[in-house]
């Protein structure tokens, strides 16, 4: 099985080597199309804003490539946010592959919402053998409202989508790579999918 990390400059990925590496897996890290299309499982990382990402996206025309994959594809933190039609941050267009709004928490909270959140899902799939109540680790400003396509939420001031699905695309807000055992389950599950 041929997995890849695609590489836009977009956060620290050693992490997520070295979390799948412990799963026995080597990923590679790469750009190029090629290899991109070639792969079992995809894993589209982000860290950073929302618009210098899509920058750096469009630049070698990965947001083109990104719409048409067929593989199962999962988006962890930014990456998830932009699967979404919009993002607030920046006033990005995001991916459009799933139609949601990226909002900014309210200004009554502290943001970012930074370290370990109770993530709460009723499904199998990706979430299989993952207590229906686990903790995850989460950095982020902005979030995904919850919409048709959830199939996880948390709350941090109001009720967010922290895992979303639709069709072969998968995204979940926190970091799988730092989520201890349920984290490492969920990166599994992917693999599995």
């Amino acid at each position: 099985m041929k997995t890849v990390i695609i590489d836009y400059g977009a956060g620290n990925v050693k992490s997520l080597q070295f979390a799948l590496e412990r799963l026995g897996v080597a990923a590679l890290l790469t750009k190029v199309p090629e290899e991109i299309l070639a792969a079992d499982k995809i894993i589209f990382p982000g860290q950073g804003e929302a618009k210098s990402a899509m920058t750096k996206l469009k630049e070698n025309e990965l947001d083109l490539l990104l719409k048409d994959l067929k593989q199962p594809v999962l988006g962890i933190c930014l990456g998830m946010q932009l699967f979404c039609s919009h993002s607030q941050e920046g006033d990005t267009e995001g991916l459009g592959i799933v139609s949601s709004e990226v909002v900014r928490f309210p200004l009554t909270v502290k943001v970012p919402q930074m370290g370990w959140n109770l993530v709460q899902h009723n499904q199998d799939g990706l979430f299989d053998g993952i207590s229906k109540e686990s903790y995850m680790y989460l950095v982020h400003s902005y979030y995904v409202p919850l919409i048709n396509e959830t199939i996880a939420r948390s709350e941090y001031s109001t009720l967010y989508s922290v895992a979303i699905q639709k069709n072969n695309y998968y995204g979940v807000q926190f970091h799988p790579e730092k989520s201890g055992k349920p984290g490492s389950r969920l990166l599994e599950n992917f693999l599995k999918l």
